[in-house]
């Protein structure tokens, strides 16, 4: 009564009473390609590399198991309708009163999931009570798995060309700021290149030398042969203090800047040290500018390309046979746990009877 007859209407359960269950296997590996830029070259690719995702394919081993993949899958292929076809196989079909946690447990005893952690292959088993029905499960999880890890790979492209972007903006707002405040700098000073400027100061400043030693030598030479009282000398004079008066304002301007006042307190060192911290901070902004667009253009050129994919090395096929349940081992397991309950109690009721 304690093993026989429970052994024997398990067996006849599972041979004449349970449905067969047909699997359909399939196994597949995460796969990346990384790109490599050369900083000289603008979106210039350097290499590319294969690999595969240890971290991509826990994420998948996990959706596999998840509800957002049932809900899924449910709403394409009716998994309640699917797994509850053999109405009269209580315990391995799907009751359809149950909720959507008590789907996503029946699921995961339908399809199971392995992953080898060295090599990175997901291997997974899809169980059915119809030959294309487990095909078509199977390749639903391929097809949502895929579109997992485009979606993964898309999140990261925009994130790279996000980031990529917000730093050419600020390096956008960086050169106009520095091109602006020069550009305020010579509106200022009415001095388009102080360098330039200055050497045109000089020049004319040099120029007056000239003339102010030709002047003094000519008077010396009228003072030879004439006096002092000679109407030619007086000009002459006169011209050698118009000279002296252009030179000293030429050097005032020189060195309190080009028709400013000295009360200004800005003389030419002090607009060239301005003038050249503003052309550096423009130098240096169009630099970080072009550094912001070449990245810019690398994570657009690479969000173009798919940088991870899942690829299948097993493909999903329509099972000839069925391999589920397996009726002799679960017969065999359901026998020794019986026999060995039966065993214990025997044990147990002799023992007590022994101490009466």
């Amino acid at each position: 009564m304690v093993v026989i007859a429970p052994l024997l209407a398990t067996i006849h359960y599972l041979y004449f009473v349970a449905e067969d269950q047909y699997a359909s296997s399939f196994g597949f590996a995460v796969r990346s390609e990384e790109t490599s830029l050369a900083s000289g070259l603008l979106g210039g690719l350097a290499s590319l590399s294969g690999g595969s995702s240890s971290s991509d394919t826990d994420i998948l081993y996990e959706y596999i198991q998840s509800r957002s993949l049932v809900e899924k899958i449910d709403d394409q292929l009716d998994l309640e309708t699917i797994y509850s076809r053999p109405e009269a196989d209580p315990i391995f079909a799907y009751d359809t009163s149950g909720e959507i946690e008590d789907l996503v447990r029946f699921w995961n005893k339908m399809v199971h999931v392995s992953y080898a952690a060295g090599s990175g292959l997901l291997e997974v088993e899809v169980k059915a009570f119809a030959p294309e029905d487990a095909l078509a499960i199977a390749n639903a999880v391929i097809v949502e798995s895929t579109t997992m890890i485009n979606d993964l790979s898309a999140i990261a492209r925009e994130d790279a060309t996000r980031y990529a972007r917000e730093d050419l903006e600020q390096a956008v707002a960086r050169l106009k700021s520095a091109r602006e405040a020069l550009t305020r700098f010579r509106s200022e000073t009415r001095i388009v290149d102080p360098s330039a400027d200055i050497q045109g100061q000089l020049g004319l400043v040099n120029s007056l030398e000239a003339q102010l030693a030709g002047a003094i030598i000519e008077l010396n030479l009228l003072l030879e042969t004439a006096r002092d009282s000679d109407p030619r000398v007086e000009t002459a004079q006169r011209r050698i203090s118009v000279i002296q008066t252009l030179i000293e304002e030429e050097r005032q301007k020189f060195g309190l800047g080009r028709g400013s006042d000295p009360e200004s307190g800005q003389d030419y060192s002090t607009l060239l040290g301005e003038f050249e911290r503003l052309t550096v901070d423009v130098e240096y902004a169009q630099k970080s500018y072009l550094a912001a667009q070449t990245a810019l253009d690398a994570a657009q050129a690479d969000a173009q390309r798919q940088s991870r994919y899942l690829a299948t090395y097993a493909r999903p096929s329509l099972p000839r046979s069925s391999q589920y349940p397996e009726r002799f081992q679960l017969s065999a397991v359901t026998g020794a746990m019986l026999l060995l309950i039966w065993s214990i109690g025997v044990l147990i009721y002799y023992s007590l009877r022994d101490r009466r």
